[in-house]
């Protein structure tokens, strides 16, 4: 193919998509030829009511109102027509009819157009739908439409901005209005938004059946693999600007929180409670969107190329690629090996090594190590004042025990306890060092001193008040004391004994 070849082939690229585009407005058209007339014979502006017709169906769905028929059609043209056109609640109705028809054919098939396809250069047609039926009423014989995705592009074509930047743009406009304060606009918008996301959802729904049935060749493959990467990349931006949304509403909510002054204030925070609410709707929505799209760009194609695969095996004949190709020509070595070497597998072998006998063996259970029962060490130097604090308020804990046993050699927790209480000391009781001062102690019990033991251990200051030869046991009693709301206790008691008495 020359290069002006190549050029007049890149001129009709496509072209069945843009005939597509363009046969959406044939209904419009189709209408325009009518040429009604009203009772006072003038014409009527059927492609003007057509396009009124499909903003209806798409008002609605922004409302989620899905019961929309030809009676409610025909009140909204009258509603609308405000004396322009001389007719009859009957002849709204008849009017409304003979719309939906040319949208949607009475005999519920697809419009459809057939054209000659310059690129392929044979005849083609395309088929597009916009309306479609929804769930009707059968009591009161009636049958409700909705826009259906060819009715969406046909209503999107009237805007000056591409389909797939449609919910960019509209996070843009969103923005915008929420810093202008046109709240209605902004809850406008995202209702639109709202719809947007839904299509998408349905693009990717179908998208994902197209690549399990089309893909049937590498290009195909890396066609599919291409637009669904270019989705992906596209929701991430999305997803992004959603995010930087959700923020600023929440400024702005907050903003208007303290603002509340009069009643056109008080509206401003009501509206923007709703576009709060609704556009994390959306951004949930988008959100479980852009998870699909992983999905789809990791779990779809790679069954599709494994799929394309395993076709391409079955569809492999080995006596014809392989067999007649080494038969037929012959190849020097090296390129034969290079050819059968994808067919050939390694060479097996079962063997024993001489030197497996010199390998490490287990001969006995693994013995655990025993634990150290040395205080621990405290390291760093946050840990290091932390823990001169703590040993602080442990020595002089135990110096209100020592106190207590003068005249003997038990106290319990709870008489230390009520010492603390009655000499005006009661905020010890609501200190953790209180409760650790027993637990360690119980953990240690028995305690005594050492002239080997370090001096960064937690319990330095309360060996360093007993006497040599002196030990400190502590025991579990049954009671429990709620000493206060915050910590509760078992009792116990602690006993002083000297080695040398035993």
């Amino acid at each position: 193919m020359t290069l002006e070849q190549e050029r007049l082939a890149g001129v009709v690229e496509g072209y069945k998509e843009r005939i597509q585009r363009l046969a959406l407005f044939d209904p419009l058209h189709k209408l325009d030829a009518m040429r009604g007339k009203d009772r006072q014979e003038r014409p009527i502006d059927m492609f003007g009511l057509g396009l009124l017709t499909l903003l209806f169906f798409f008002e609605n769905m922004l409302i989620r109102n899905k019961k929309t028929g030809v009676q409610e059609l025909a009140i909204f043209l009258k509603q609308m027509n405000q004396g322009e056109i001389d007719m009859d609640e009957s002849g709204f109705e008849k009017l409304a009819r003979t719309i939906i028809e040319a949208f949607r054919p009475a005999s519920g098939k697809r419009n459809r157009r057939s054209f000659y396809n310059w690129e392929t250069r044979q005849m083609d047609n395309v088929e597009f739908s916009l309306l479609k039926a929804e769930r009707g009423d059968i009591a009161a014989n009636k049958q409700y439409y909705s826009l259906d995705e060819d009715g969406l592009e046909l209503v999107f074509a009237t805007k000056e901005f591409f389909r797939e930047f449609h919910l960019s743009i509209n996070q843009l406009l969103l923005r915008k209005q929420l810093e202008k304060g046109e709240f209605v606009g902004a809850l406008r918008q995202v209702s639109e938004m709202r719809i947007d996301v839904e299509t998408l959802q349905e693009r990717m729904v179908r998208m994902k059946h197209e690549v399990q049935r089309n893909i049937i060749s590498e290009e195909t493959y890396l066609r599919y693999k291409q637009v669904i990467e270019d989705i992906h990349i596209r929701l991430s931006r999305e997803h992004e600007e959603f995010t930087e949304l959700q923020g600023f509403v929440d400024e702005t909510k907050e903003r208007l929180l303290y603002e509340r002054k009069d009643d056109k204030e008080r509206r401003a925070y009501e509206y923007i409670l709703r576009i709060d609410r609704e556009l994390g709707e959306v951004h949930f929505a988008h959100t479980q969107l852009l998870k699909d799209s992983i999905a789809l760009k990791t779990t779809a194609l790679q069954s599709a190329q494994e799929t394309l695969y395993h076709v391409a095996m079955q569809s492999f004949n080995f006596d014809q690629e392989i067999v007649a190709r080494l038969i037929s020509s012959p190849l020097p070595m090296s390129a034969t090996r290079v050819l059968i070497a994808p067919f050939l597998s390694l060479e097996k072998q079962a063997s024993w090594s001489p030197l497996a006998v010199f390998e490490k063996q287990r001969v006995g259970i693994a013995v655990e190590e025993e634990g150290q029962d040395d205080f621990e060490d405290v390291t760093g130097e946050e840990g290091q004042g932390h823990a001169i604090i703590q040993q602080l308020n442990l020595g002089k804990l135990m110096g209100f025990v020592l106190s207590l046993m003068d005249d003997g050699t038990e106290v319990t927790i709870e008489k230390v306890a009520n010492h603390l209480r009655n000499n005006g000391k009661e905020h010890w009781l609501d200190h953790r060092s209180f409760y650790d001062f027993w637990l360690i102690l119980h953990q240690r019990s028995p305690l005594y001193k050492s002239s080997g033991e370090e001096d960064n251990h937690l319990l330095r200051e309360v060996v360093a008040m007993l006497e040599p030869g002196q030990s400190i046991h502590v025991a579990e009693l049954p009671a429990r004391l709620e000493l206060t709301n915050r910590y509760e206790i078992q009792n116990m008691k602690l006993t002083r004994e000297d080695q040398s008495d035993v």
